[in-house]
């Protein structure tokens, strides 16, 4: 008896090299040695595959077995019952692989091993030498395996070769529609659930220099298609190293990708006993506990990433710089933008110099805002190239004090590597170290950091003392309290918010009424939302509310509410910036807890959301991105103008009531640049959902003049109050009919 079989869990490659094994050798049967991805099992129901000979593995009689033909993989512990037979005298062994070696390889047998993307390459290369004739079908199943296992050839691990094999079947007929069906299913509510308890607790360790994200789920029951929800959040959050472990019913699937050579995670999944290549690797771990699988996965990656030793590992690119020419008043803005501290200044494609923002603050007030930089850039520094040792960095930076040292191959400036980037390289060991000892990671809180002294440094006195007793309060409770919302985020840019927004986890009605009871303020309750308004003497107001979660029932409807905790409280917030949440309690206060990345998100001017279905949830998200972006001079990332260039193709604008659209325009036109924020609106191509009439270039000269006469208006009428915003709309409106203003 003859079989051609792969590995358990097998995916499209793996059935491709075995379609592909058959046409090689027809008198064998196609055997399955386990379960396969249910991407898989719906191509079987829904395809013509039955007509190959296939037998389930429990029909199998091993022991007739004379040649084995082993595609996808040569691990003797991923092959089932074959394992046992694969050392057995009388039977011939035949491998088809593109896997590194691991540590229960089979040695023995006819080897094909190829350092390609994908099995089916290798298939695909010895079907077409030796002119073996494929259906349009047959080459179709066939794109199936290549596209799977170099993620549509843009894996790290695709040669050419891989192209090349993609070609000629293409050639051959292979169907590129059906492909990308079966390549992209939609996801069900089980998968959508733990995606998104995949993104709330993803963390990101960086172990030897190297960033590697690390996200959990659990389930009760198995939801299959892991690795789909994996290749979906490496996308969204556009990782170089993810590593997910799910623990469902009493195991635990840890699924992996990189695409940088210092995780090598088919190693990592070897050491759980699994398999795969550098790029992408499973394993199915039982008997040990999520939190046991986490404490080894640390230690594993410790011993398996490979610390950065260059300085083109290290570096930063693409590099922002400024040319020689430019004044100072450029670099203040491009500093500003991109909230940089330290810029390369180029001279016909050559760093020349460096300007530092401290040498702007001074030119400026100095009345230098048009002199060129050139004339006060520091000359005096040194570069490195793209090979430079780690400690030739080091010295740069501390022992000769520059901050900024930019990476140079062949004369071409090609990263810069700063003081910040060498700190993060030795305090994550530091940090990784003390992971391993308090495992202080397992509760989900990403980032803490002691912002004390900025609050004593920021906030009024009073408020601080204000702050301190919601902490009293919370502890005799015994509750947790946080500050949070735009109170926090612009504690971070250094700017004073009086507008308090207080969370609690548990009853924000109780925890106000208790405070109630000893200060001297009254309460305004909101029962519905479980929420309060502490209302003191002189006006000032504080929101308290319960942490809790919102659901849309339908895009654009208005959120239902439960209490929560804080983490899935911040989740349900529009934007990271907006996810940071200080503690208040009297132990930890001061504390800052961040689960998303709203810090580092602030500090690098990113305006992001926190899920692919943030705008279809509620579509005003889009106006408070644009106004958050204007105010602060952030920009809006790639992948969230992306998801607002989606919300317009779906018309989800279209289903807000006009209420709701003319109280987020409100909100705009009280911006302090209220012209900038219509512009980028129309960038967007959002003015057609206001109304598809109004063209906001040809309204632009009348509202740039409003803001001279409201200057004029402000001081020739001191008592007199009118509505800016509404004036502004007016001038929005004023091309239209009456019938269309109406």
């Amino acid at each position: 008896m003859e079989v051609i079989t792969t590995h358990t869990n097998s995916d499209f490659d793996s059935l491709a090299s075995m379609l592909a094994a058959k046409k090689l050798y027809p008198n064998a049967v196609l055997v399955f040695p386990g379960s396969q991805e249910r991407t898989l099992r719906d191509f079987f129901i829904n395809s013509t595959f039955y007509i190959f000979q296939t037998m389930k593995m429990k029909e199998v009689d091993v022991s007739k077995v004379t040649r084995l033909i082993l595609v996808d993989t040569r691990q003797r512990t991923r092959i089932g019952k074959f394992g046992d037979i694969v050392d057995k005298e009388g039977v011939e062994v035949i491998v088809f692989d593109h896997h590194p070696k691991s540590g229960d390889d089979i040695t023995e047998g006819e080897m094909t091993i190829e350092e390609v993307g994908a099995t089916t390459t290798v298939m695909t290369e010895i079907l077409r030498k030796k002119h073996v004739h494929l259906t349009a079908e047959e080459a179709t199943v066939m794109m199936l395996g290549i596209y799977e296992d170099t993620g549509s050839l843009i894996f790290s691990t695709t040669t050419k070769r891989d192209y090349l094999a993609a070609a000629y079947l293409l050639g051959r007929g292979a169907n590129l529609n059906v492909v990308s069906d079966l390549m992209t299913k939609e996801l069900t509510t089980p998968q959508i659930i733990i995606l998104n308890e995949l993104l709330g607790n993803m963390q990101v360790r960086t172990i030897h220099g190297v960033d590697i994200a690390i996200s959990t789920a659990s389930s009760n029951e198995y939801v299959g298609d892991l690795a789909v929800l994996v290749h979906k959040l490496k996308d969204l959050e556009n990782l170089d190293a993810l590593i997910v472990l799910a623990r469902m019913d009493d195991r635990i699937y840890l699924i992996a990708r990189s695409r940088i050579k210092e995780v090598d995670v088919g190693s990592v999944a070897g050491e759980f006993g699994g398999g795969g290549h550098t790029a992408a690797a499973s394993a199915t771990i039982k008997e040990l506990t999520l939190i046991q699988v986490q404490e080894k996965l640390m230690n594993v990656l410790h011993d398996k990433v490979t610390p950065i030793e260059s300085a083109a590992e290290l570096m930063v690119f693409p590099v922002r710089t400024i040319n020689a020419h430019a004044s100072f008043g450029r670099a203040q803005e491009l500093m500003s933008r991109f909230r940089l501290s330290t810029l390369p200044v180029m001279r016909k494609d050559k760093v020349v110099g460096i300007i530092t923002r401290n040498i702007v603050d001074k030119a400026l007030s100095h009345k230098l805002d048009n002199n060129k930089v050139e004339e006060y850039m520091i000359c005096d520094f040194s570069v490195v190239g793209k090979n430079a040792s780690l400690s030739v960095v080091q010295s740069l930076i501390i022992d000769n004090n520059q901050k900024i040292v930019p990476v140079i191959d062949n004369d071409e400036l090609v990263g810069v590597i700063t003081r910040m980037d060498l700190l993060r390289l030795f305090s994550s060991v530091r940090s990784d170290e003390s992971y391993l000892k308090e495992r202080n990671d397992v509760s989900g809180v990403l980032r803490r950091r002691m912002v004390v002294k900025l609050m004593e440094e920021i906030i009024p006195k009073a408020i601080q003392r204000l702050l301190r007793e919601f902490g009293k309060i919370a502890d005799i409770l015994g509750k947790n309290a946080y500050a949070v919302g735009g109170f926090v985020r612009d504690l971070i840019l250094r700017t004073q918010n009086l507008d308090i927004d207080i969370v609690v986890e548990g009853d924000g009605i109780e925890f106000a009424t208790e405070f109630a009871k000893t200060h001297d303020c009254r309460i305004n309750c909101h029962k519905k939302f479980r929420s309060a308004v502490i209302v003191f003497p002189d006006g000032f107001k504080i929101d308290v509310a319960s942490a809790r979660v919102e659901y849309y029932k339908h895009p654009a409807a208005l959120p239902q509410i439960e209490v929560s905790s804080i983490k899935l409280d911040m989740y349900r917030r529009d934007f990271t910036i907006n996810t940071l949440a200080l503690k208040l309690n009297q132990k930890g206060y001061g504390e800052l807890i961040d689960f998303f990345g709203g810090y580092k998100d602030i500090k690098a001017g990113m305006i992001r959301v926190l899920h692919n279905l943030s705008f279809v949830e509620d579509p005003t998200r889009v106006f408070r991105a644009v106004r958050f972006e204007q105010r602060f001079g952030f920009s809006i990332d790639k992948p969230t103008l992306n998801l607002i260039k989606n919300a317009a193709k779906l018309n989800l604008f279209n289903k807000l009531s006009g209420k709701r659209l003319l109280t987020e325009l409100q909100f705009m036109f009280e911006e302090a640049k209220p012209i900038d924020c219509l512009g980028r609106l129309d960038e967007l191509n959002l003015f057609g959902f206001i109304h598809k009439k109004i063209e906001f270039q040809k309204c632009k000269p009348a509202l740039v003049r409003l803001k001279d006469v409201f200057s004029w208006f402000d001081l020739m009428f001191l008592e007199e109050k009118y509505e800016k915003w509404l004036v502004y709309f007016i001038a929005l409106i004023e091309a239209l009919t009456a019938h269309e203003r109406e």
